[in-house]
């Protein structure tokens, strides 16, 4: 089932302690040629604002440096988080990628706003406005079609075919389905969430010009390495910073593994610590493989996008390898 199924890249350009925004830019561009070389399907890359730990605010720029750095991976966004642009205007930036690299953007779609009233009132955006997405959605694929009832023409992105997909838990699954898109749907550490909003996806999904049948993406963090132990420490950078980002209100950069595990931390913090450490896949290739055959199953996924991120570079590249390695069998 491993091998039959499609493996891509979600890289979010985190950065880490003592390195620069730039620099975690470029480990992005950096690694997308590594998962072209490796055989991945897509590489995406996110959207955040505002946000210490992460350097991708621009989503379509970055997209574009990456388009420039490799040749056949397709490459896309996970996502634009619509509520916070004009559809317009993510129209005109998709139908620019698609121009310059055709047939290798993916155009994938979220329905965030700010994490915090700070980041939503320098955009002009409030909670609510997540609400909106799925009338934002229907103009933004309307451009692509040129049925805007404007009278404005969307250059150079109508008549263009650049594939929407949608970012989506819960609700959003529905969404897609009415939508007719393909499905990302994460996180791998509530399987039984994930299951019923793909079986609800499934369900209620209807053929459109964009997919005739449903298309479902599981996204979520896959650490492989030599032995447990370290699958396990690349996962550990990351659950801090969630657990800080929780009790803080701000995500900061990802620090070392050492640091981390010589910290002293509140009950409150080793507790979503701990819960941050639990329930994605990790381990040796064998271990990975089983928990992988098992998620598929479960979901019928067609594809499994990888987001995974930590501290030290070389091992989240190994274990990209090693994944790499694991689904060609």
């Amino acid at each position: 089932m491993i091998a039959a199924t499609r493996f891509s890249v979600l890289d979010r350009s985190r950065t880490r302690e003592g390195h620069t925004g730039a620099e975690a830019l470029r480990d992005t561009v950096a690694l997308a040629r590594e998962a072209e070389r490796l055989g991945y399907h897509r590489f995406w890359v996110s959207e955040h604002h505002g946000v210490p730990g992460v350097a991708g605010s621009a989503p379509t720029v970055l997209a574009a440096a990456v388009a420039s750095a490799t040749g056949t991976i397709r490459v896309g966004t996970g996502g634009v988080m619509l509520p916070n642009h004009q559809p317009l205007v993510v129209a005109e930036q998709f139908g620019v990628l698609e121009s310059l690299f055709p047939g290798r953007v993916d155009m994938g779609l979220g329905r965030s706003v700010g994490f915090t009233d700070g980041v939503r009132k320098a955009l002009g955006r409030g909670k609510d406005d997540a609400g909106d997405f799925e009338t934002q959605l229907a103009d933004l694929l309307g451009w692509f079609r040129g049925t805007s009832p404007t009278g404005v023409r969307a250059r150079p992105a109508e008549g263009l075919t650049v594939p929407p997909f949608v970012l989506a838990m819960g609700e959003g699954a529905g969404i897609a389905a009415r939508a007719g898109l393909p499905l990302v749907i994460g996180d791998l550490r509530n399987r039984e969430k994930m299951r019923r909003g793909v079986d609800h996806y499934r369900a209620a999904f209807r053929p459109s010009a964009w997919a005739s049948e449903p298309y479902v993406v599981i996204s979520g963090t896959v650490a492989v390495a030599g032995t447990p132990e370290e699958a396990r420490r690349l996962l550990i950078p990351e659950a801090w910073s969630m657990a800080y980002s929780r009790t803080h209100g701000t995500f900061p950069p990802l620090p070392p593994a050492e640091r981390v595990e010589a910290s002293a931390m509140t009950a409150r913090e080793r507790g979503l610590y701990e819960a941050g450490l639990a329930g994605h896949i990790a381990g040796t290739e064998e271990q990975v493989a089983h928990e992988l055959e098992a998620v598929l199953k479960e979901t019928g996924a067609q594809e499994v996008l990888v987001t995974t991120s930590t501290y030290d570079r070389a091992a989240l590249l190994d274990s990209y390898r090693r994944l790499a390695t694991l689904v060609r069998g």
